[in-house]
């Protein structure tokens, strides 16, 4: 039988799935394994999950896809692995788990980091960077293990992102993509490799060198599948695994958002907006722009760290009579909302929420927390609900305007994928407060899509990834902008969103000087 297809493996949050597409990024197959929970809290702020979890969820989603019957494993040409971001594993030189992973979402802090010494240290003073770094420093999830693990430490032999420890798993060497690299790494995110030996990252980060694996850049072949991993995920031995990069960058990719005036916007458990760009450019200062999916570009995202979360977080609170009702049909409490927003005009009243339920390192800065203001008595569940979209579409365009000012241009063209995306009511919300017209691909599944492009060029078939772009990502449906709506959103934006961080930013200080709460 001819090996004409592609796996693709997306390793998130929520869970793990394995799909199968062919050359044209035609999805043929799909499986998907919950993690449930996603992660455990030992300790209040905490994110931990068995690493082995992860392979067992990984090697579960294949051998899924071959019990569906519609696919034989003779058929995969190759596989690619794309994976979420920033979890981090502790393991021996063979690839055994010391601890469990530190997830993305922890919170824990070092308060011990290494010194930078006094150079450094003026240098970061002079740049106006020195409060940054000393954040960097304390959310740097090696240095609170040198801190506060000193057993352990120095038994890691390996020090690696998730993506990294799932490849050895596959084809037995150290290696990943150079686009999965996004964390607290001594990382040289203009050269998309290790920093140099004399450069700052090595001070800042209790990190050896001798731990990192070897990167390649995406769409690079990283090794060959082991008979041991072939066994258990049900495919020949011998097949390539192909380089990949990060979920967020894997989603723009699958979106075929490539041009530099094309924003994408990830309605995920992180919600982002992106640009993918030639060139390195920092649009907000010191703080990096992420390798893309395309070999040699960069993607400039501003992220809200709990993005889509917060419909988790909705449901969860106030959504317990969509709950019942979803159990009684058989479907997600998430596909009954839309009717909340629906009920419920644009601009939800004045209702305006500010989206920082988690700080960030600029705006919001470490004292960030979330605000609804504008309270009345007519305002009801499906205001907040609608309000809570509209607030990270708000958030988004406030990304939007930091790109445009420094890439120069404007964004002309929208794309939205991730969960969030399958709501008609915030792709049109995005849509009126973007005042552009929103597509949405038609795989839902652009990340694992993305991989697949990759795959497909690693293995040949196309000549590079903007030629795998063009053969296999295809267009959805497209939301028109409303002008009334626009014009609703566009002065709450202007007048009443904006002005509010920094008009409540001093009482954010206040909350966190009485409280210690966000620590």
């Amino acid at each position: 039988m001819t090996a004409d297809l592609l796996l693709s493996i997306d390793v998130g949050t929520q869970s793990v799935r394995s799909l199968v597409f062919d050359r044209e990024g035609a999805m043929l197959a799909r499986s998907q394994v919950p993690f449930e929970p996603p992660f455990d809290s030992p300790q209040p702020g905490w994110a931990e999950k068995d690493v082995a979890s992860y392979w067992r969820g990984l090697a579960e989603s294949c051998q899924a896809l071959w019990k569906q019957g519609s696919v034989a494993p003779s058929r995969i040409a190759g596989l690619a692995l794309t994976t979420q971001r920033g979890t981090v594993v502790c393991a021996r030189e063979d690839g055994t788990p010391l601890r469990p992973a530190i997830v993305w979402p922890d919170q824990r802090l070092a308060t011990s980091p290494p010194p930078m010494g006094a150079v450094w240290n003026t240098l970061f003073g002079l740049a106006g960077a020195g409060e940054l770094m000393r954040q960097l420093q304390r959310q740097a999830e090696c240095n609170w293990l040198a801190q506060h693990e000193p057993e352990l430490w120095p038994e890691c032999e390996r020090y690696v992102l998730l993506s990294g420890w799932l490849t050895h798993r596959l084809v037995g060497e150290w290696v990943d993509s150079a686009a999965c690299q996004v964390g607290y790494l001594p990382f040289d995110y203009k050269r998309q490799q290790w920093a140099k030996a004399s450069e700052w990252h090595w001070r800042a980060l209790a990190i050896r060198s001798g731990q990192l694996p070897k990167l390649l850049p995406p769409a690079s072949r990283l090794g060959a599948l082991t008979a041991g991993a072939a066994a258990e995920l049900g495919l020949p031995a011998g097949l390539p695994l192909i380089a990949a990069a990060a979920d967020k960058a894997c989603e723009v990719l699958g979106c075929g958002a490539l041009e530099p005036d094309t924003a994408h916007l990830s309605f995920g458990t992180a919600a982002t907006i992106n640009t993918t760009q030639p060139k390195y450019l920092e649009v907000q200062r010191l703080l990096p722009a992420y390798p893309a999916a395309l070999p040699g570009a960069f993607n400039t995202e501003i992220q809200i760290q709990r993005g889509f979360w917060l419909v988790s977080w909705f449901k969860n609170e106030f959504a317990h009579r969509e709950q019942a009702l979803a159990a009684e049909r058989g479907v997600s409490a998430e596909s009954l909302f839309d009717a909340l927003i629906a009920s419920v005009p644009p601009g939800s009243m004045g209702l305006t929420l500010q989206p920082y339920w988690s700080p960030g390192l600029r705006d919001p800065g470490p004292e960030g927390k979330g605000a609804i203001i504008g309270f009345g008595d007519v305002h009801t569940r499906a205001h907040v609900y609608r309000a809570l979209i509209e607030g990270l579409a708000y958030g988004l365009r406030a990304g939007r305007e930091l790109i445009e000012a420094r890439i120069k241009r404007p964004i002309t063209r929208l794309v939205i994928s991730g969960g969030g995306a399958q709501s008609d009511g915030a792709m049109q919300i995005a849509a009126d407060v973007f005042g552009l017209a929103a597509e949405r691909p038609q795989v839902a599944e652009a990340s694992s899509l993305g991989a697949a492009m990759l795959c497909a060029t690693g293995l040949g078939w196309h000549a590079d990834v903007p030629a795998a772009t063009k053969a296999m990502a295809r267009a959805g449906r497209r939301f028109e902008p409303q002008p009334d709506a626009v014009r609703t959103y566009d002065a709450l934006y202007k007048e009443v969103y904006r002005p509010l961080y920094k008009r409540l930013e001093p009482l954010y200080r206040r909350i966190r000087a009485i409280t210690g709460y966000p620590a």
